[in-house]
């Protein structure tokens, strides 16, 4: 009896570690994004939230978004913090600008830190929105990368590579209108890093986009072919710098 009992132990054993390995997804996302004018144009959140209806999953979410506001700002003015102290988040995605001068940096990283503080207490996960540059200044593209990424490691962090997602798209095809003006994104800019943010947040191999988009502030209808660009740019950019 007692060899049976080793023998069956030793065949659930192997079961019981893949029940133990797989993520566990809560039946609707709760997001909190806090940043600042490259975040609300276009209204960012709302297109995760087709992008994850059209997979037919949950997503809620809630925005705190200023003109020009750094994370230092945010802290300082409060409403962020409130905001994690009232949801039930399960990521709070961090942006500010690009953030590729030393000073900047440094003050990425500090003021992450300093969220995450108040988003451990709530058992949440911090997510770094990684930006992009001034269009004058696209030699910059790699430094944003890098501190974003040093900011969500330093927290055990998401890190969402969006700016890297628009040179994928640029590489395919460079005419793509991603700026509105000299930092801003067009709504195919939004759509590329909503794409990347959807994909990582929900940990999917691939990512599936709806050619049509339709939100209070922004209409997309996009060729299948431009799907399929948008689609391999995003998972390249996950790929490569997303894990």
């Amino acid at each position: 009896m007692r060899i049976f009992t080793l023998a069956l132990l030793v065949l659930l054993f192997p079961l019981f570690v893949m029940a133990q390995e797989k993520p566990v997804t809560p039946s609707e996302f709760r997001v909190l994004f806090i940043g600042n004018s490259l975040t609300y144009t276009n209204d960012l959140p709302t297109m995760v939230k087709a992008i994850a209806e059209h997979n037919k999953k949950k997503f809620k979410y809630k925005m705190v978004a200023h003109p020009n506001f750094s994370l230092e700002d945010h802290l300082n003015q409060g409403d962020a913090v409130k905001a994690i102290k009232e949801g039930k988040w399960n990521f709070v995605v961090l942006q500010q600008g690009s953030s590729a001068l030393p000073d900047s940096r440094k003050n990425l990283i500090e003021f992450t830190q300093r969220f995450n503080e108040e988003i451990k207490r709530i058992k949440a996960k911090p997510a770094l929105f990684m930006v992009w540059t001034f269009q004058n200044r696209m030699f910059d593209f790699d430094r944003v990368r890098e501190s974003y990424s040093l900011a969500a490691k330093e927290v055990d962090g998401l890190f969402l590579p969006a700016g890297e997602s628009w040179r994928f798209a640029w590489k395919r095809k460079p005419e793509l209108e991603l700026y509105s003006d000299s930092l801003h994104p067009t709504p195919l800019g939004s759509y590329l890093a909503a794409a990347v943010i959807y994909q990582r947040i929900y940990g999917e191999a691939s990512v599936k986009l709806p050619a049509k988009l339709k939100t209070e502030s922004v209409k997309l209808e996009l060729s299948s072919q431009e799907i399929e660009m948008i689609e391999a740019s995003v998972m390249e950019a996950n790929e490569k710098y997303g894990k």
